[in-house]
């Protein structure tokens, strides 16, 4: 029996293979480009997925983390979505990466196709918000804190976001060398070691539900996804009952859910160029 859903997974971008800021493999099998596969193969049993890696970084070659990176990375994956729309090949597209650039207007190109885009900050803001009242966000640098603190704003979820946490580990970039202490503890953590990031990220997460009213625990950047099971365990064993989320696992199943449904984004939201019917007044 064919499998009922057939996924493209697309990178916000891909480094050059001489970069010395590579965090995760540009080529080769998908599963080992894709980051975290062990989380999410459970949930892709069931799906025909590929992955693109996503469009080449154009303003340097080091990881996109500011507003105007993240608007050049954009614009270069709205191409790769019309493509995947155009081959006839996909029922749903899960833009992957925590900041997920392009995610509206790749939803505006996919719905005249009937294929639901979903992106991964919307999809944790919108899991945590059925799990509790207000969430709060493990980030890991100041600009990138700022950057999704708009997609907390543009997505409405401003009343239902108790706090964006900084970690303060900003990925390595010029004039910064050398390897990221993110990725240097995801190496420690799956040899079963901790580290300070595991130790910043625990202490920001027990003050965002102490002090500021979080009730369930996401992540900025994917960067920092591969936390979910270890902060997980810790705050466990510290007695808290909250559950903690990443982006990739939430956008897979989001998306899934969406298919199920028959559903896609609201015509009235995201209009074609010439729309059957228009509305005279926008209210807010």
């Amino acid at each position: 029996m064919d499998k009922p859903y057939r996924f493209l997974l697309i990178q916000a971008f891909h480094l050059p293979a001489t970069s010395q800021y590579l965090h995760r493999a540009v080529d080769g099998p998908k599963e080992s480009m894709l980051m975290n596969y062990e989380t999410v193969k459970p949930l892709l049993e069931n799906v025909e997925w590929e992955l693109h890696r996503g469009p080449l970084a154009t303003y340097g070659d080091w990881p996109v983390e500011t507003r105007e990176e993240f608007t050049l990375v954009a614009a270069g994956r709205l191409p790769i979505v019309r493509e995947a729309c155009e081959s006839g090949k996909y029922n749903g597209i899960v833009l992957l990466g925590g900041g997920e650039p392009g995610f509206p207007a790749s939803r505006e190109i996919a719905r005249e196709f009937g294929i639901p885009v979903v992106a991964c900050g919307f999809a944790q803001m919108h899991v945590a918000s059925m799990l509790g009242n207000k969430f709060s966000v493990i980030d890991l640098a100041e600009n990138h804190n700022m950057y999704y603190y708009d997609l907390v704003v543009q997505h409405r979820f401003n009343e239902r976001c108790a706090s964006i946490r900084n970690i303060n580990y900003p990925l390595p970039r010029p004039p910064n060398m050398g390897q990221s202490e993110v990725h240097l503890a995801k190496n420690r953590a799956q040899r079963g070691e901790t580290s300070e990031v595991v130790e910043a990220a625990l202490r920001e997460a027990v003050a965002a539900i102490e002090e500021d009213g979080a009730d369930v625990i996401t992540f900025g950047c994917s960067a920092l996804f591969w936390l979910k099971p270890v902060l997980q365990k810790r705050l466990d064993e510290l007695g808290w009952e909250v559950p903690v989320l990443e982006g990739y696992s939430c956008a897979i199943t989001l998306c899934k859910g969406m298919v199920d449904l028959g559903v896609n984004a609201s015509g009235l939201v995201y209009p074609s160029a010439h729309p059957k019917k228009i509305r005279r007044r926008k209210l807010f």
